[in-house]
């Protein structure tokens, strides 16, 4: 099933002049003037599809333009890093840009909403600019829900994934696990006990079903509850009696007091241990 759209796209993100967002139009600027954008929300690109995208543009061109606004003596990308990237690869000197002036709000949104329409950023990326969405610029989660035309609970449930051991984020990074398996690991408490789990799940590449399944027997395992340990004293004289007797006592410790039990197996054996008590 293709991935649901967010509500809205960068159109709605770089209004016309009279919103505030200036417009200056579409140019060739010089591929070096151009430097990443800071705020820039993705942070791993794959080499292979970048030497696939840089032998279509050296093919093609690019079609479409890079959003950039002025900074110092040239361009700051605030949009198409990838294509910027693999322009370089494709060795163009000139690339087409179209000429904005953002807040930092407004470039991390927009950097954010380009990256997930086309579903470039791994979850972890995704789960950072949500939190600094939240953190640097003072929103909730309902308030960000609508501003991207997503889920409060979809957000919420990718901002659980910061809570998680380093390790497994790389893993979320790299594509080793998914998001469901992500999911399924959160629920347990130990992060001890989570990377176990997690060197288990990669080493028999469960899926995330599987993994669901082994997270809950262990969560059941973990609420049943213990075996009280006996008394050293009474598990001492315990033994002396089974001993003394030749049978099987056991003692039973209640609140005030308790009672011992004496196990005997045939009438012999009862009268042996009633004369052996006398």
């Amino acid at each position: 099933m293709p991935r649901k759209a967010l509500g809205r796209g960068l159109e709605a993100l770089i209004p016309k002049t009279e919103t505030g967002v200036e417009s200056t139009g579409i140019t060739q600027a010089p591929i070096e003037s151009i430097s990443p954008g800071r705020l820039q929300p993705r942070k791993n690109f794959d080499e292979k599809t970048l030497k696939d995208l840089a032998a279509s543009i050296k093919e093609q061109g690019i079609i479409l333009p890079l959003i950039v606004q002025r900074k110092d003596n040239g361009y700051e990308l605030i949009a198409g890093e990838r294509r910027w990237r693999a322009a370089q690869m494709a060795g163009l000197t000139r690339i087409p840009v179209m000429v904005k002036e953002f807040s930092d709000a407004q470039a991390l949104e927009v950097g954010l909403i380009e990256n997930i329409q086309r579903e470039d950023l791994n979850p972890i990326e995704e789960a950072s600019v949500y939190r600094r969405l939240i953190d640097d610029f003072n929103l909730t989660q309902e308030n960000l829900s609508k501003k991207i035309g997503k889920d409060r609970s979809s957000i919420a449930n990718y901002l659980r994934l910061l809570k998680l051991p380093r390790m497994i984020k790389e893993d979320l990074i790299q594509g080793t696990l998914s998001m469901g398996h992500a999911r399924a690991l959160l629920s347990i408490e130990s992060t001890e006990k989570c990377l176990e789990v997690r060197n288990i799940v990669v080493k028999k590449w469960l899926n995330v079903r599987e993994t669901e399944s082994l997270v809950n027997k262990l969560n059941k395992a973990k609420k049943a509850p213990l075996k009280k340990t006996k008394d050293i004293f009474l598990a001492d004289v315990e033994n002396k009696m089974q001993k003394s007797l030749g049978t099987r006592v056991r003692i039973v410790k209640q609140k005030k007091g308790g009672k011992i039990e004496i196990s005997y197996f045939s009438l012999e054996e009862l009268n042996r241990i009633i004369n052996r008590i006398s």
